[in-house]
This record gives structure tokens, sequence and C-alpha cells, in this order.
């Protein structure tokens, strides 16, 4: 399975925001839209992204300043896959740079978004196939 195969099911809009957004106003885009994470974008590029996470971090940081504060001075770098990328190349990605989000980038331009439950989801999917198949194989074969 690639990212392209969880595009295809999920979706590929993606909420994106300004680096000159304030945190608040963030903040309340992630609860109204129920999602984790914005791409931050500067005119065509994508140049972060901003989770709860890192509201959350700057936050216990910052406290009450926090309110001053604009997502360009909070945003995380960007992790960016490809759609052709596979899934286990992903995990691995994931894991490694403990990123619970990553960007997906086609062309240099915005192709999508995938969570890590957008990974497990898919990657269960699979397992669910994969024993069903192995079931029905012994079954006919008993």
């Amino acid at each position: 399975m690639k990212v392209e195969d969880i595009l295809r099911v999920k979706g590929r809009g993606v909420i994106t925001t300004r680096p000159t957004v304030s945190v608040k106003a963030a903040a309340d885009r992630l609860r109204l839209d129920n999602i984790a994470a914005l791409v931050v974008m500067h005119d065509d590029q994508v140049v972060g992204i901003v989770s709860e996470r890192e509201i959350v971090r700057a936050y216990s940081r910052d406290g009450a300043e926090l309110g001053a504060r604009t997502v360009g001075d909070i945003m995380a770098g960007i992790v960016a896959v490809s759609p052709e990328d596979g899934l286990r190349k992903v995990m691995a990605t994931m894991t490694r740079l403990r990123a619970r989000h990553v960007v997906v980038l086609k062309d240099g331009g915005l192709a999508g978004i995938i969570s890590i439950g957008d990974v497990v989801k898919h990657r269960l999917s699979d397992l669910e196939l994969e024993a069903s198949v192995l079931r029905d194989a012994y079954l006919a074969a008993h």
C-alpha cells in the first residue's frame, strides 16, 4: 500500500493557515473543524505545520503571553512524503521523527496530509484482508 491509496480513500483536502495568523485563531480552527493539525502556507509554499502538540508546548512555555504569538512563532517543520511512498517507509519515518502528521507533496505542491491514525487504520484494513484470505485458503484446503 502507498500513500496515494490512503489519500484516495481519505481525500486530498487539507486545511491550511498562514504564519501570520494568531495562535488563538489556529486553535479555534482546529476545534471547529475537529482536526489536529493545520498546514502552514506562505504564498504557495508549505512552510510548516501547527498541531495541538505545538500549541500545548507553547502554552506550557509562554502561558498567557501565547495570545500575542503567531502560528509562525510556534510552527514545527514539515515532514514530507510522496504519494508514491510505501506505507512501511512512512511508518518508519513517522516513528523515527516522532511525527503524528506528514505532509504529502507532489511536484513541489501540497497534495494532502496523513496522520498516524490514517496509517494505522489502513494498515489494519490490510491485515484484516490478509487474515480473511488466509482463513479462506485454510477452509478451502480442509
